[in-house]
This record gives C-alpha cells, structure tokens and sequence, in this order.
C-alpha cells in the first residue's frame, strides 16, 4: 500500500508517527548493548506489544524494529547472515499490530550502519550500499508503506541509503537526520545541504529526530521549511536529553504533556508528522495524539 502515504501527505492531514523503540525496549527488559532487533526473532512477543501499545495511543505510523538491521549494525551478534529473516520478521510484527486500527501505516526503519565511511573511518560507500540494499531488498518485499532512513549525520550514508531504497522498488522514501550538535550534525551537516541534497532527487519527506533540545529542534524545522515549503517535514525529537538518576538509569524528563505542547509548535514551524524518539513512551504520543488531533 504504499501509495497510501503519499495520498495522506496530500491530503494535508497532521500524522503521527510512534514513540521510541530502544528505550522502551529497555523498560521491557532488554539489556543494555543488545541491539533491539535481536528480539525480533528470540522476543517477538515483546517487539509485537510495543508496536501495538503505539496503533492503541493513535499513531498513524509505525516503525519497524529493523533500525540496526543491517549486516553491518548485526556483525557482532548471530543473525548477520540472517539480515532477510529479521527484516520479514519484524515487518510482519508490525503489520500485525497495525491491523489492529483501521489505516496504520508501516515504515521500515533503516538507521546508520554503525560505522564511518573513508577517510574518517574503515567503511568504503559501495560496503555501506551493500548493507543497506540487502535491509531495503528485504523491507520492500515483506511489505513496507514507506521508507524511513533515520537518525543520519552524514549526507555521504544517507545518499547510500536512498539509494538502495530506489533500487529495491518505488516505496516513498523520509530522509530524517539527527542534530545532535544543536542545528548540525555530528558531521557538521546543516538542514540546508539536506535540502540541497533530497529535495531533487524526490524523497517524500525530510526530517529531523533524536538530537538534543525541543528548542533545536522547532528551530531546524523552521530552516527546512523556510528552504522547502512544499515538501513535507517530520519530526520525532527525543523526549528532553538523558540524564541518569541515582540508580543510574537513563532518564528522559519532558513529560507527555509537554511533548504534546512540542508537537504542536512543531506543526506551527512547518512540519506535517510529528513523533518522538528516545525517552516517548506510548503515553507521549497518546498526548501527542490528543494535542494535535483535537
């Protein structure tokens, strides 16, 4: 159904997208240092309700839990050759859950493959296009809506990633990037060159998530919006920066109240869906949900 994405952006509506997949996983009992799509496969039961609690809290979109599914993000664990089997698992989790409300929509998550390209690091860009077209191969044919390369700091990546994605089929594609050096990246990336680079090529969207303040983050809507009127902008920040309490726990403190409030100055800067990374329990985007869908 992918055109169903495409036809919801020009409808003009506001969509939700989900809460965060790690940090809740965490609360759930995943330890720390075990990449989340592990459970896909030995917790399904656990990846499944997560999903569900988010289609229950009014999301319009959810994510699969494939964002370190690629062979390079999985090395270090036994399912680097198994990357088409956690890809079609963690699909059919989520589209299990969205049947559970009428028009949920599922994205297939792809996020950075862990390590940099030459000469900042050992990674050439045809080994990072490999690893993202087998995840996209994968996503395209369990069944995706729609696309969603996440999380990127370096545009070299998330050109390869864009890539694949075309390569694997005509699925919308979102170009989100995370700014966690306020309004750039960690590589120094500014919203403009983001612009510069995916608006021409036709990506459905371009975004912000993760990062660091709920300030930074209205702001870099803003400049995309300023640059880009017409293309669509989604925005999943983080729920505050994490901090750790004195059981030594990440903590994330902006509350779904205030999340709900964020969201709207979101939509009010430009953007058209709106989310939460890291810290969003399903409780923040149900208070996402009845802020901006009153």
């Amino acid at each position: 159904m992918p055109q169903i994405f495409l036809d919801q952006l020009s409808s003009g509506k506001i969509l939700v997208s989900d809460g965060a997949t790690g940090t809740n996983l965490q609360k759930a009992g995943l330890e720390p240092g075990v990449p989340p799509e592990v459970w896909v496969i030995e917790q399904p039961q656990k990846i499944f309700e997560l999903e569900s609690s988010f289609v229950q809290a009014g999301s319009d979109i959810i994510l699969t839990c494939t964002f370190g599914g690629t062979r390079l993000r999985l090395k270090d664990t036994s399912y680097a050759n198994r990357v088409e089997e956690v890809n079609h698992k963690a699909v059919e989790l989520a589209r299990k859950a969205a049947e559970e409300r009428n028009g949920v929509m599922v994205a297939g998550s792809m996020g950075p493959v862990g390590g940099l390209i030459k000469p900042y690091g050992p990674l050439t860009v045809e080994e990072i296009l490999s690893a993202y077209g087998e995840q996209a191969k994968a996503l395209t044919e369990a069944g995706v809506d729609l696309i969603v390369i996440e999380t990127q700091f370096s545009l070299e990546e998330a050109q390869a990633a864009f890539a694949a994605a075309r390569q694997a089929g005509d699925l919308p594609v979102v170009v989100s990037f995370s700014f966690d050096r306020g309004t750039r990246t960690m590589m120094g990336i500014k919203p403009s060159q983001v612009v510069r680079t995916f608006q021409p090529l036709g990506v459905a969207a371009i975004g912000a998530n993760c990062g660091t303040t709920l300030d930074n983050l209205e702001l870099i809507v803003k400049e995309y919006k300023e640059l880009a009127a017409d293309l669509p902008i989604w925005a999943k920040p983080n729920a505050g920066m994490p901090e750790l309490n004195r059981e030594g726990e990440t903590i994330y403190n902006i509350s779904p109240q205030e999340m709900g409030a964020a969201a709207l100055r979101s939509i009010a800067a430009g953007a058209r869906i709106v989310g939460g990374c890291c810290g969003n329990s399903p409780e923040h985007i149900a208070q996402i949900v009845a802020c901006v869908k009153k």
